[in-house]
């Protein structure tokens, strides 16, 4: 088997919004591939499909060489899933809820009282295996998940948003588990998420969404190299002059990459220590006040904002994040 998910022009539509559009990704055993994107971008959606929750209205994909559609119960045994939104039973108790999944996985009461042991000492929840879920921590809760999911031995796990609301701490201790049952239990996993240094730290590779489509697919540090150099940022005085002075950078030939966002300006350029005086001088040639400047090099966020115009965390929530409020109500 070459590929664990492979999609081809996998598309769905909610009525008049079109979720995810035409999306082709090949994902290898074993890999850490990351989607990356804004909330509404269309990450859940996508991995839903290739769940088996939500039928795709185009094109097809295969996980694990099972088709999503024809084959959705092989499918299932084969993968595992760690919602956004917390599913476990918090009137249960840590062991009972793994029991409770082991059971519906047809798991026999000897592999499977094995197999909760092993889970609950991978996420170190050993200690809290009978404690009522309700007591658990936001951290505790995430990682108890993240054992259910791979009770039934999965070859393929999704994990959607797994640090969404955890302090930076606790969301460090997630990266190391995520990490460490990559590498032991050879699963392969796909990640959704939002924050940038998540996809930088953990990933293999990332796939960038936005709109429902795929802008850019490669390694992290990959794709901070197309951007081919530093990042200097302008804040400037006055907006109205953005304009203006983008197009003095572009004519000068001193930028690669120039964009704006609100009252900055973006320019990446070789060598970026020795090319900010000369980046300031033709700002003030021009008579355009420059209130700061910072330089560092590219990150993820760069990425984004070179291939969508805008930074990652500026995306307002429109019409492809009703998608989400549709999803859970169906799931009510």
């Amino acid at each position: 088997m070459l590929y664990a998910i492979e999609t081809e022009g996998i598309t769905k539509k909610f009525d008049d919004i079109t979720a995810v559009n035409n999306v082709s990704i090949s994902v290898k055993p074993g890999e850490l591939f990351g989607l990356l994107g804004p909330n509404g971008a269309g990450k859940t959606t996508l991995i839903n499909m290739l769940s088996t929750m939500i039928e795709p209205t185009g094109g097809s994909a295969r996980v694990w060489d099972f088709d999503v559609k024809k084959d959705a119960s092989h499918v299932r045994q084969n993968i595992g899933m760690v919602f956004q939104d917390t599913t476990l039973d918090d009137r249960l108790t840590g062991r009972e809820n793994l029991d409770l999944h082991g059971r519906l996985y047809d798991m026999d009461s000897k592999h499977r009282k094995k197999r909760i042991e092993e889970v609950l000492s991978l996420v170190e929840l050993s200690d809290r295996a009978n404690t009522i879920v309700k007591t658990y921590s936001g951290g505790m809760t995430r990682r108890l998940e993240i054992a259910r999911g791979l009770m039934h031995h999965p070859h393929v796990l999704f994990l959607d948003e797994p640090t969404l609301g955890l302090d930076p701490q606790t969301r460090n201790h997630i990266w190391e588990y995520i990490k460490i049952l990559n590498k032991e239990e050879g699963v392969t996993i796909v990640l959704t998420t939002h924050y940038m240094e998540e996809a930088d730290h953990l990933c293999h590779r990332i796939a960038i969404i936005d709109h429902g489509e795929i802008v850019a697919l490669d390694t992290p540090e990959a794709l901070k190299n197309m951007l081919g150099g530093d990042v200097i940022t302008l804040e400037l005085e006055n907006p109205d002059n953005i304009p203006r002075l983008c197009e003095i950078y572009k004519k000068d030939g001193c930028a690669s990459i120039v964009s704006r966002k609100n009252n900055d300006v973006f320019i990446t350029v070789r060598d970026g220590e020795r090319q900010i005086p000369h980046v300031l001088e033709l700002a003030s040639d021009a008579g355009i006040p420059i209130r700061s400047v910072s330089l560092h090099k590219p990150t993820l966020d760069d990425v984004f904002l070179h291939f969508t115009g805008r930074a990652i965390r500026d995306k307002e929530a429109g019409e492809t994040e009703r998608v989400g409020y549709i999803l859970r109500a169906r799931r009510k």
